[in-house]
């Protein structure tokens, strides 16, 4: 019988998924506060596109993406970051997991290094095995407000470093790097001639002040990931983007053909409505998220558990007791009524944390919250029904 022998067979099981599967599958209702997924429904004028798009014709187009959305993204990509932007550089993906996917194969051969922070959203490190790479992880620590030493960074580059992975705003802690940071990263990969490779698919959902973007500071080194996902509840018509630098399009063109042929001509034609069309509801969005994680960061204190405050996205991580695994944790909860996503499945920097994802109504937050205190009273995984989905 034929056996798989590649990287492939190395992938790790995703622990959000474990969390997932469980929660749906419970026997008893579970506030579900695990996944990232908008609550809020699809802009009425984008699904219309969608449909006219789809009544008119559906055909394969442009491996690159069609040439309005292309140029409208350049256009906002030109304002965004105050440098020019050609459609040229513009990709359409299949999400923003594909755009990272592709780049990442253009650039990082078996036994390359691309460092990745920690924690982080796990395909990054799974991407990178995939391809024979080695991910070598920098610290997001706890007491530095998740924020990356740049001195660590430096360090850890080595002959075989071809990228470095930001992302900020950042899932799963929130934090936003600030541009004194995101410009340090920069000059060193300007210096040592490494592509950054910058997730920004929470560009939109800053909570003070503004984004931070770096392409902006180099048009040579750096690529930037974007997603309509959260920005305008989009996560299922799986659409994203990304800005290459000009030597780097045609390769990952190449690859976007091989991987998908083209994202969906009636998928693009909602895109383009997302980005030509009123832009209200983002603003809207975003606001509704800083107040439930307003909520969030109340009701936390109120109980007397510090966090760090998340500045973007819509995820905070809490902290457990420095000796609870939160795997264990995140499994007993669900016995509990609420779902988290383990710290554990972000990598080994915060392993001792759940991460929330606020990404539900504000009474749901503030309910889930509530059952995960009553659990913490209750002894947690020192009580006698503990463990029980954790074996």
């Amino acid at each position: 019988m034929p056996h798989a022998t590649t990287a492939a067979t190395r992938l790790p099981h995703s622990g959000i998924r474990e969390i997932v599967d469980l929660a749906i599958a419970a026997p008893h209702p579970v506030i579900r506060l695990e996944i990232g997924e908008p609550d809020f429904a699809t802009p009425a004028h984008v699904v219309d596109a969608a449909f006219e798009a789809a009544r008119v014709r559906t055909s394969y187009v442009q491996t690159a993406g069609i040439p309005e959305l292309r140029d409208a993204l350049a256009a906002r990509l030109t304002r965004a970051t105050a440098t020019s932007v050609p459609m040229e550089r513009v990709l359409i993906t299949h999400g923003a997991v594909q755009a990272v996917d592709a780049v990442l194969s253009a650039v990082l051969a078996p036994g390359d290094e691309v460092l990745v922070p920690d924690p982080a959203w796990p395909n990054y490190q799974m991407q990178a095995t995939l391809l024979g790479a080695r991910a070598v992880t920098y610290a997001l620590r706890p007491d530095d407000a998740f924020q990356p030493d740049i001195d660590e960074i430096r360090r850890l580059v080595t002959p075989r470093t071809r990228a470095i992975v930001l992302n900020s705003p950042n899932n799963p802690t929130g934090a936003v790097l600030p541009p004194h940071i995101l410009a340090a990263v920069v000059d060193l990969a300007v210096e040592r001639d490494l592509l950054v490779v910058s997730d920004e698919v929470y560009d939109e959902i800053v909570f003070e002040g503004v984004h931070s973007y770096a392409a902006a500071l180099s048009s040579d080194h750096v690529v930037s990931v974007h997603s309509f996902s959260k920005t305008y509840a989009m996560t299922g018509w799986r659409v994203g983007y990304a800005l290459v630098p000009a030597w780097l399009a045609d390769t990952v063109t190449r690859i976007l053909e091989l991987e998908t042929s083209c994202v969906s001509s009636v998928t693009q034609a909602a895109a383009l409505a997302a980005t030509t069309g009123p832009q209200d509801v983002v603003g809207e969005m975003r606001d509704a998220y800083r107040s439930r994680r307003d909520v969030a960061v109340g009701v936390l204190a109120q109980a007397g558990i510090d966090i760090v405050v998340p500045r973007g996205a819509f995820y905070l991580m809490l902290p457990l007791d420095p000796h609870t695994d939160s795997r264990a944790a995140a499994l007993d909860l669900v016995n509990a009524g609420v779902s988290f996503a383990p710290g554990s499945a972000f990598g080994a920097s915060a392993p001792h944390h759940l991460r929330v994802s606020l990404a539900s109504s504000e009474d749901r937050i503030r309910e889930g919250l509530q059952r995960f205190l009553a659990w913490r009273a209750a002894g947690g995984l020192a009580s006698p029904l503990a463990g029980a989905h954790a074996r």
